[in-house]
C-alpha cells in the first residue's frame, strides 16, 4: 500500500462511519410508528388500516430512498481509496443530510397534508440527491453515466418539491419517479456490456 500524504484520508474509514450513519438513520425512521396513533380500547384491523397506512407509506419511501442513496455511496467509496480533506468534508455533509432524514420523515409522516412540511421534506430529499450527484461529479471529473444517473433524482425531486407547495397529496407519486433512475442505469448496463 503506498504511503498517504498528510491531506489525505482512507475511504475505507469513512465507509465504517457511514454504514454506521445509515444503519441508525433507517432504523430510526421507524421509531415513532408504535406511538402514531392511540386508541380508546384494543384496536381492529381498521382502526389499524386508518392509523398506519398513511405513516408506512412515508416510512417506506423514505427507507427505500436511503437504501438507494447508501448504495450509490458505497459504489462512489469504491471508486475512490483516498481523499482529499475536501471530498472527506463533503461526504461528511451528505452523511449529515442522512442523519436528518428521521426529523424531516417524522414531520411528513404526521402532517404529509401540510404543504409547508411536504415542502421541507422535498427540499430534504433534494439535497441529499444534490449532494450526492456533486460527489459523483467530483469523484468522476466528467459527464459519465454514473454521474447522470445520479443526477436523475435531483432532476425529479426539484419539480416534486414544487408539486408539494400546490398539492402535497401528488408530490409522493412524483418523488417515486425517482426510482426509474435505478431502471434506466440497469437497463443501460445490460445493453452496453458485451455479451458473455
Amino acid at each position: 500500500m503506498t504511503e498517504l500524504k498528510p491531506d489525505q484520508f482512507e475511504m475505507r474509514r469513512l465507509e465504517s462511519l457511514s454504514n454506521t450513519i445509515f444503519g441508525v438513520a433507517m432504523t430510526l425512521l421507524a421509531y415513532d410508528l408504535p406511538k402514531a396513533a392511540v386508541f380508546k380500547s384494543a384496536p381492529d384491523w381498521n382502526d389499524l388500516a386508518q392509523a398506519y397506512s398513511g405513516k408506512l407509506a412515508g416510512f417506506a419511501l423514505s427507507f427505500i430512498i436511503a437504501g438507494l442513496f447508501w448504495i450509490s455511496h458505497h459504489r462512489r467509496l469504491a471508486r475512490q481509496p483516498v481523499g482529499s480533506r475536501g471530498v472527506v468534508i463533503l461526504n461528511l455533509l451528505f452523511l449529515l443530510s442522512i442523519v436528518l432524514l428521521p426529523v424531516t420523515n417524522g414531520l411528513y409522516t404526521n402532517y404529509g397534508m401540510s404543504s409547508a412540511v411536504a415542502v421541507l421534506y422535498g427540499l430534504h430529499l433534494t439535497a441529499i440527491a444534490g449532494l450526492n450527484a456533486w460527489l459523483w461529479w467530483v469523484i468522476l471529473g466528467g459527464w459519465r453515466r454514473e454521474l447522470m444517473a445520479s443526477l436523475f433524482p435531483l432532476l425529479v425531486f426539484i419539480p416534486g418539491t414544487v408539486v408539494a407547495a400546490y398539492a402535497p397529496s401528488v408530490a409522493p407519486y412524483v418523488w417515486n419517479i425517482a426510482f426509474a433512475g435505478l431502471l434506466i442505469r440497469r437497463l443501460y448496463t445490460t445493453r452496453t456490456e458485451p455479451d458473455a
